[in-house]
This record gives C-alpha cells, structure tokens and sequence, in this order.
C-alpha cells in the first residue's frame, strides 16, 4: 500500500469511527440549555417519589375529578376551536365577499386577549347585575327566580372562553394549508361532481389535516396550561390542583407528582403532534396553481359575513369595548403612583425576561448551527419542553431545585460561621425570570432559528477563509442579516411574559405585583371594573405582535 493509500485510510477509518461513535454534547451547550431543561425533569423525576399521605387523600378523593374535568375541557375546547377556526378560515382562503380582505387578518385579534381576561369580562357582562341580565329583566319584567339563565362560571363558560381565544391556532394554520392547496385538486372534485360542502369535507380538510393537527395542539396544550380562567370559574382541573396541594394543602411534593402527572398529559399531546406531521407530504406547499377564489353573492355571502364577525364580536371587540367603559372610570388611577409602579413592575420584569431569554436563545441556536451533533440537537430539544408545559408546573420545577440550593447555602454558613443567608435565589426575581426562561425559550429560539435559517451557510465559510473566528463572524455576518428576526422574538417574549399569569402569581417577590397579577387580585375579589384598567392595557400592549402578524397574512400572496 502506498503512502498516500494509506493515509487515505486512515482518514476514511478515522472519519467512520467519528460517525458511529456517539459523541458527548458541547460543554457550552451543557451548561446553557440543561439548566433550563432541569425544571421539568425535576418535575418528571417527583413521579418516582414514595406517595405521601396528601397524595394518597387526593388520589382517593380529587384525583378523578381533575383528571376528568381536564380531559372534558380539552374535549370540548377541540370541539369549540375546530368549529371557529375551521370554517372561518376556509372561507377567507378559498372566497370573495363582503369584508373578506378584513377578516383575514382581523379573526387573529383574539389572540391578543388572555382566557382569564375574557372570563372577567363576560362575568361582568352575564351575571345577575350585569348589563346583559339586567337589560332582560327591565325588558320583560321578570324579578330573581323568574328565569333561568345560563352560569358562565362553569365548566361549558370555561369551554367557551378558551375557544374564543384559542381558536386562531386553528384558523391561522388552516388556512395557509387552504390557501396553497393546488387547483387542479378542486377540479378534479368538480369533475366528480362533488359540491362545494363535499369538496371542503373530503377533499380540502383531509389535505390540510396536517396544519390542521398542529394548531389544535397549541390550543389542547394552552388549554391545560391556564390557570386564571379554570380558578375563577371554580373548575377544578390539574393546574388548580397544583396550586392548591402546594398552598392549601402545603405539600410541595404531592404538587411536583400533579406537575409531573400533568407533564405526562403534554407529552402525550406533543407526541401526537409529532405523529401527524409525518404525514405533511399530503399537504402541498408550493402548488403549480393557485386556487381562484369563489365569489359569495346574496344570502350565501351574508352568511359568510356573520360567521366570520361572529368569532372576531365574541373574541375581541366585544370585551375590549366592556373593558374601556369600565376603565374609563379609573381613568385617574391612571397617573397615580401605584399604578405607575405596577406598570414599571411590569416592564422591567417583562423586559429583562425577554433579554436574557434573546440572549440565551441566540447563543443556542449558534451552537446548534455551528455543531449540530446529535447529542447537542437533544439537549437543546429538552430545553425547549418548556413551552409545552403549563406555568404552574413550570413555578414547580424551579422551586424545588433553587429551594435545595438555598438550603444548603444556609446550612453551610449557620455551621461554618454562625450567619443565615435567607433565600438567594427563591422568591427573588431570579427565580422569576428564570421561570420565564424556561417557559418561553423555545418561542424565541424558534424565531431566532427561522432568521438563521436565511443566512447560508456558505457566508460563514467566507469569512472564515478570510480569517474571522467563529464568534466575530457570527456578529458580522449574521446578526445584521437576522436583526428583524431578533426583533420579532424579543416583542413576542415580552409579551407573553408580560400576559403570563400562574408562573408570575407563584414566584414573584414579596409585594412586587404586575399587571396580570392585579387583575387576578381585583377579580377575585369581585371588584371587576377595578381589574379592567391593567386588563385593557395587556391587551392593548399584546395587541403589536397580533397586528404584525395580521399585517404579514394580510399581504397580497403571489
């Protein structure tokens, strides 16, 4: 054998061994992404602790009805988002009529609207002294115990809340899978003289199943993440459950095993989630024509027109008009100090979560780009498990481990010199917005990923062949190209922590309250026109990210 021959293959064994060998994960990736992911294998490792007394008084008396109430409210929640978004999203992709160009950005307004918020809202509107019951008595006459008239704070009130918020997951993804399915597909159902409902059921639905899938997850797994709606109506499903065995009941770990039971449920979800999309090649991205839209004329178009307001009234304008006429009367609370420091709450905590969740964001998804090893790819998925998982779980996870290290802290000091360090990490904003972190990392990475995704490979090799290191040509070459991406990741963070809700609640600091908070502590003590003021304003502020994505869906498509 030659030497050239030879040191051939050498070369090629050394290249096969690296290939099959497993290799270890990055030591930067290590030490960025399994801290995030350690809350919820925290919470997943409490299933393999011995069942204390709480634990086995809630699994005798409890347990049954939080595990039935949260799958009928996911059941129902899958019936109410298929039967908002569906229909309303085939129609704005696939027709012309009056308001057409409106609704198909406009149906994603909802979105802006927390779940909890909306209950306040509609209670206010429903109950005995509210506007809707009191018009109908001064209308008919009739006094207390004349009628009957339906209890929003219920289970079907639950139901219907998360529906009117949750449906534009649905809506969203249904119709850009309406909107590129090929023409040629519809006219070979004209042709098999199939009209306009059986070519929706048998030949539009079954193309965008995928699509279809993958936003009635996000919605089943924002269901069994709320907190505020299912407490304020009383439903008791997982996540009350875990807040009231940790306050009520004071058992820390009995709450960690209703965490991890509840984890064991998402999983699940996303399980299925990742199934369906095996079967995306049914579903054609790029058709070779465009589907004509069909023009809507009489009554066929009047009646598009009220299923697609109906959705956007009940979701959206409705209570966000009930909202300013409640806080048109706390108007001068507005500039008060105590309303400015809830604000400033706010802001600070929601900006500085957002920062440092770019941040990390940012360093992981270039270590993923830039040693994408398997090992790597797992660990950073592990991370981003969060997002799946409901704050309460999450408030969970954190604590157990940051309470260990600040016990042993404090053990160490008491022996060693007498002091106590109190708690360092629990119970300070630390741990707050690392629970935002673990929460929301995904969202942001995603985005941060999907700018990436734009930035070829082959710049990178230039600027290395002209000298630069890894770390400088990252921040020549693909920061400027990913800036709006950055952007876009940083306002959607900030505004889901600043609508997060059980997370918040849980963690935050003494005497250090936010807008979502005080809306919860004004509702529950029925001082429901107090709430509106912080309400309105969080959904005024999540409303930028909603109108930017309205604007981009809202473009003419090519």
């Amino acid at each position: 054998m030659t030497a050239q021959a030879r040191t051939r293959h050498i070369g090629l064994t050394q290249w096969a061994t690296r290939r099959t060998l497993p290799r270890a994960p990055n030591a930067w990736v290590l030490l960025l992404a399994l801290p995030i992911a350690l809350p919820v294998l925290v919470v997943l490792g409490a299933l393999t602790e011995p069942t204390g007394e709480v634990w086995r008084h809630l699994s005798q008396t409890l347990l049954a009805d939080y595990i039935a109430h949260s799958l009928w409210l996911l059941v129902g929640v899958a019936g109410g988002v298929l039967l908002l978004g569906l229909p309303t999203a085939w129609l704005t992709a696939r027709h012309v009529f009056p308001g057409q160009r409106f609704f198909s950005w406009a149906l994603l307004l909802p979105m802006a609207m927390p779940a909890y918020i909306l209950a306040y809202t509609y209670t206010g509107l429903l109950d005995f002294a509210g506007p809707v019951q009191s018009t109908l008595r001064e209308i008919t006459g009739w006094k207390y115990g004349d009628y009957a008239f339906p209890d929003v704070r219920s289970l079907g009130g639950a139901i219907l809340m998360l529906s009117l918020v949750l449906y534009p997951y649905v809506y969203l993804l249904a119709r850009a899978a309406f909107a590129e399915q090929s023409a040629s597909h519809d006219e070979i159902a004209r042709l098999a003289g199939l009209n306009a409902r059986q070519r929706f059921l048998r030949v539009g639905l079954p193309m965008a199943r995928p699509a279809i899938v993958a936003g009635l997850m996000l919605a089943l797994m924002e269901t069994l993440a709320d907190y505020g709606t299912v407490q304020y109506f009383g439903v008791p499903v997982f996540t009350t459950g875990i807040f009231r065995t940790w306050f009520g009941l004071g058992d820390l770990t009995a709450a960690a095993q209703l965490s991890g039971l509840l984890t064991l449920f998402v999983l699940a979800l996303l399980l299925i989630e990742r199934r369906s999309r095996r079967h995306a090649r049914y579903h054609h991205g790029a058709p070779a024509q465009a589907q004509a839209p069909t023009r809507l004329r009489g009554p066929h178009a009047a009646l598009a027109t009220t299923v697609c307001l109906l959705p956007l009234l009940l979701g959206f304008l409705l209570p966000t008009l009930q909202l300013a006429y409640w806080a048109a009367d706390s108007l001068p609370v507005l500039m008060s100090s105590d309303f400015l420091k809830l604000a400033a709450n706010t802001f600070f905590v929601a900006g500085a979560a957002a920062g440092v969740i770019l941040l990390l964001a940012l360093l992981i998804a270039f270590l993923r780009r830039l040693d994408p090893r398997p090992a790597n790819l797992l660990i950073t998925d592990l991370a981003q498990l969060g997002y799946a998982v409901p704050g309460t779980v999450i408030a969970v996870g954190v604590l157990i481990p940051l309470g260990f290290i600040d016990n042993r802290i404090d053990a160490f000091l008491r022996a060693q010199f007498g002091v106590s360090s109190g708690l360092l990490l629990s119970g300070t904003l630390v741990a707050l917005i690392f629970a935002y972190a673990v929460r929301f990392l995904s969202l942001s990475l995603s985005s941060v990923e999907a700018g990436l995704s734009r930035v070829r490979p082959s710049m990178l090799d230039a600027a290395r062949a002209l000298g630069q290191r890894p770390g400088p040509a990252f921040l020549r070459v693909h920061l400027p190209i990913i800036r709006g991406s950055l952007l876009t990741a940083a306002l959607l963070t900030f505004v889901e922590v600043l609508k997060e809700l059980p997370a918040t609640l849980i963690l935050r600091p003494f005497n250090f309250n936010t807008l979502a908070v005080r809306a919860y502590e004004m509702a529950n003590d029925e001082r429901l026109a107090d709430a509106a003021l912080p309400a309105l304003t969080i959904v005024l502020i999540a409303l930028l990210p909603v109108i930017l994505l309205s604007r981009a869906i809202g473009r003419p498509r090519h």
